[in-house]
């Protein structure tokens, strides 16, 4: 049995089979609903039911607490119709979202930022592409089964991989997918930028600081996501970022110069210590091309050895210091779940932020996916 999924204001509909979530009935029939962790853990995909009745599998509080449940939001990652059902949300992508796809990578290069942030550069098959936003994620598929998830931080139309060897990844491709590139798709960059921060324990984080080699393959699957710029030229905007939260930020800044946008922005980069801000010199660099781009970098634990004479305290708080009304921006928010989820309830309850306006992609670690 099947029932009809009606999403509004769009007119949006689609089928979601009995015992599937709202949210991957959506992404299987194309329609791009928000979301982040698909877990439960993120609240991303929180929207408002209108009507119709559902029930929830796992999911934390901090996602969706008992208040919010009882006033009819719930989470479509975790939702599963009983009945139809019509829920609001007014951040549905285009019919034309692009294919979620899985194959092969190459690492490239591993490169050192910080002492716990690695960029990765993946080589992707040379007889396949990825389409993506920038701002959206892949997820590693890992010998478990197990995933993790990574936001892409170079725009769709940057290159930072060198193709070294097309011919061997495209065996690779082929061999390990025999539909890899299958369908001819518009020209794409050969690989993609990752930053990746180490978690003592993680399964993931600590084979890459550790075993993981140059050439190494691995599998990718997406792009996932609805955290992309969008198109309101009129309106400034906000780019919030938490430690490795910067990733997406960069892919949008990206995508700003290559395309000529003139919006104004401002970058608010936050993270413990000045060196969790491990790429100040490249958002200095940007700003020689992208005059109206603004950068406010804050530490909120600061040591005398560290020597920071720049602002101090919680990133969005800084925010609000400087911009008190946001009644006319649009926020990009990114990094971790406390100060998504704190700039969220602080822009639209004290600086007047239309909750439309807010756009986030909450950072959860396997552990934030634990009740």
């Amino acid at each position: 049995m099947a029932f009809t999924i009606s999403v509004a204001p769009s007119g949006r509909s689609f089928l979601a089979e009995e015992g599937e979530a709202i949210l991957a009935a959506g992404i299987r029939q194309g329609v791009g609903l928000p979301y982040g962790c698909k877990d439960g853990a993120c609240g991303s995909c929180k929207c408002r039911k209108l009507s119709g009745e559902v029930v929830h599998g796992p999911h934390q509080t901090k996602a969706l607490n008992a208040d919010e449940e009882a006033a009819g939001f719930i989470l479509t990652c975790c939702a599963r119709p009983m009945t139809d059902v019509e829920i609001e949300s007014r951040q549905v992508t285009d019919v034309g979202a692009f294919p979620v796809k899985k194959m092969p990578a190459r690492v490239a290069s591993l490169e050192r930022l910080n002492e716990d942030v690695m960029r990765m550069r993946l080589q992707l098959p040379a007889n396949d592409t990825l389409q993506y936003r920038a701002g959206q994620y892949i997820e590693f598929i890992l010998r478990d089964g197990s995933r993790r998830s990574y936001s892409m931080a170079n725009a769709p139309n940057s290159a930072p991989a060198t193709v070294t060897s097309p011919a061997a990844l495209a065996g690779a491709a082929s061999a390990a997918d025999p539909q890899a590139g299958a369908s001819v798709q518009p020209a794409q960059p050969a690989g993609i930028e990752l930053h990746l921060r180490h978690m003592p324990g993680g399964l993931f984080t600590d084979h890459v600081f550790g075993a993981m080699k140059e050439k190494e393959i691995v599998r990718i699957e997406g792009p996932y996501g609805s955290f992309y710029l969008r198109d309101s030229p009129d309106l400034p905007i906000v780019l919030l970022a938490s430690g490795t939260g910067f990733a997406p930020i960069k892919a949008i800044i990206e995508q700003m110069r290559q395309h000529g946008i003139q919006r104004e922005a401002t970058l608010y980069w936050g993270g413990r210590r000045p060196a969790d801000l491990y790429m100040q010199d490249w958002v200095l660099e940007q700003q020689t091309y992208l005059p109206q781009l603004r950068y406010v970098p804050v530490v909120s634990d600061a040591q005398p050895q560290d020597g920071w004479n720049g602002r101090t305290g919680f990133v969005h708080q800084a925010v609000l210091q400087d911009l008190p009304d946001l009644s006319g921006y649009q926020v990009y928010a990114c990094g971790a779940p406390i100060v998504v989820s704190s700039a969220q309830r602080d822009f639209v309850a004290l600086a007047d932020l239309d909750p439309d306006a807010f756009f986030a992609d909450s950072f959860t670690s396997a552990a934030d996916k634990v009740n």
